[in-house]
């Protein structure tokens, strides 16, 4: 089997914290100021995190009009996970420095009132970036949900409407509905028709649950899953996306030619660990092929990193023409050492 290198960049994060301000065309972003921090034993001060509280995924990171965006689950109420999660939201010139923004996506509609729970970005065409996410609804369903920028001339893009047609996919038969969430990046086929798969378990097997779309509004289920297996529990925060093997240089999502090997990647909930294999997307009968078993929940699978990391999201990056990936590190204390240090969970890529 040809091994396909993806590289994962653990650069570190600084979080800002000297009070200036950030100048741009339209306003000025006072940066957080975040005095506590001396007197935190243990904090991370190169890893990504936000100034206080619980952090988790992270969600649809992407770049856009000179920032990198990352957005991530938050609990805005404490350090411990909570029953309300919103999209936190946090952006940088150069994935080391950091402005910290207002929550992206927050619990304000039926389709998501228990909370806005982990998704991907798609940029469409014409430099219009979305978002997919999963909502917990009034009946504690879990269904997929659409949002965008209020304003696409705002590099930040600080305020974000949701779909008014939500939700726009919800749990199919023989899955359960808290058994259905996390949707991917999205790609285009050469149809013209969009694909995304959704985490889920259906009969005891982990699926990619795939769905497809010609104006990213309205879905369609596909017959069968991009690609299920056994022994897996619900797959969370599945990844889908095409590596080059000529190359070192990352793929867009949406590109179509030979040479490339495809990375299938899904979290394993029972594991509490992230698995990936690689293999050949057959775009006519919508199937991932894998080269070898594939995804078997044994220890035979593949895995991002070995440690403490898992719901990992990647992305493109156009600018420097490469795969980044995130991930989220939930380190080993106990839940009152948390809520005493104010703060849980680290980002690293």
């Amino acid at each position: 089997m040809k091994t396909i290198v993806v590289c994962v960049v653990y650069f570190c994060c600084v979080l800002l914290s000297n009070g200036k301000e950030v100048h741009e065309t339209s306003h000025i972003v006072s940066l957080y100021r975040d005095r506590s921090q001396k007197n935190q034993p243990g904090r991370p001060y190169f890893h990504f995190r936000p100034l206080k509280n619980w952090l988790n995924d992270p969600n649809g990171p992407m770049y856009y009009k000179g920032f990198y965006h990352l957005f991530y689950q938050y609990n805005p109420y404490g350090a411990i996970f909570n029953t309300t999660i919103v999209w936190g939201h946090s952006v940088s010139h150069d994935l080391v420095n950091w402005i910290h923004l207002k929550n992206a996506i927050v619990p304000t509609k039926s389709f998501d009132i228990n909370s806005c729970w982990s998704g991907s970005t798609t940029i469409l065409p014409g430099n219009k970036p979305v978002a997919l996410y999963t909502g917990v609804n009034t009946k504690n369903q879990q269904v997929q949900n659409l949002a965008m920028p209020k304003n696409l001339s705002d590099p930040f893009l600080k305020e974000w409407k949701k779909y008014s047609g939500n939700p726009i996919m919800t749990p199919p038969d023989g899955v359960k509905p808290d058994n259905f969430r996390d949707p991917s990046t999205a790609w285009k086929g050469r149809d013209g028709i969009w694909r995304v798969v959704v985490g889920g378990l259906r009969s005891n097997l982990g699926v990619a649950i795939l769905y497809k779309s010609k104006d990213f509004v309205h879905w369609s289920l596909h017959d069968e899953p991009l690609y299920f297996g056994k022994n897996t529990d619900i797959w969370e925060c599945p990844d889908f996306y095409p590596v080059s093997v000529k190359s070192r240089d990352g793929v867009d999502n949406s590109v179509i030619r030979i040479n490339l090997k495809y990375v299938l990647k899904a979290s394993f909930k029972s594991k509490s660990h992230d698995y990936y294999t690689i293999g050949s997307y057959d775009a006519e009968n919508e199937k991932f092929l894998p080269d070898s078993k594939g995804l078997t929940g044994s220890s035979l699978d593949l895995r991002y990193d070995y440690g403490k990391f898992y719901a990992s999201k990647t992305f493109f990056d156009s600018v420097k023409n490469r795969r980044i990936l995130w991930g989220w590190i939930n380190e080993s204390d106990s839940s009152a050492d948390d809520i005493k240090k104010e703060w849980a969970g680290i980002q690293v890529k």
